[in-house]
């Protein structure tokens, strides 16, 4: 991996390098191509993944057929379906490649057994599932700022690759706005930039 994807890793889970090592050396490293899936709606996987490079797509298909985007997660990010890691179910989300990808993996069984051998192992996991529900309270949060433009510029300043891989029809779901919405911001950003 290399180190400023490692560092990034890290810096978001609060981890020091030597945990991220001991946990890379557990690890088998996996390609997909753009358009691959995790785990598509309905399927299980239990693996864990840590993306190497890449962004990946979280998302559903809601009552009236819509795509919704829900995260995006890109290079130093965890990323797995929490029904089949934590629950063994079948996932309520599709987990989809938006670029060609490079990612670690290891299956919920050999984690386990890992956080199982030591207090420092167990405390490795923990801070690493406290801060993936900081992400997701986080992101809860955002979706009730009242402008859509603010929670664009916030996804901008988070993850600015994103406009380079991620189609804006995912964007715009992931925002909570239509497409056209999504346009007329980006209109309106851009005019401010020539000013």
């Amino acid at each position: 991996m290399k180190q400023e994807v490692l560092e990034r890793f890290c810096s978001k889970y609060a981890i020091t390098a030597n945990d991220a090592a001991r946990l890379l050396e557990r690890m088998t490293p996996v390609s997909y191509p753009r358009g691959s899936f995790l785990v598509r709606e309905g399927e299980s996987n239990s693996h864990f993944y840590i993306i190497a490079s890449g962004i990946w797509r979280g998302s559903f298909v809601n009552d009236d057929g819509t795509d919704q985007s829900l995260w995006f997660a890109s290079a130093g990010e965890a990323v797995f379906s929490i029904w089949g890691y934590a629950g063994r179910r079948k996932s309520l989300i599709t987990i989809e490649a938006m670029s060609d990808s490079e990612l670690y993996a290891i299956s919920r069984t050999e984690l386990e057994e890992w956080f199982s051998s030591s207090v420092q192992a167990a405390n490795f996991g923990r801070i690493l599932f406290e801060r993936q529900f900081l992400d997701l309270e986080t992101w809860l949060i955002s979706t009730a700022v009242p402008r859509a433009k603010e929670r664009y510029l916030r996804l901008l300043e988070d993850n600015p690759e994103l406009l380079l891989y991620v189609p804006l029809k995912y964007i715009a779901s992931y925002l909570w706005i239509t497409p056209q919405s999504l346009s007329r911001i980006r209109a309106e950003l851009a005019g401010r930039q020539e000013d």
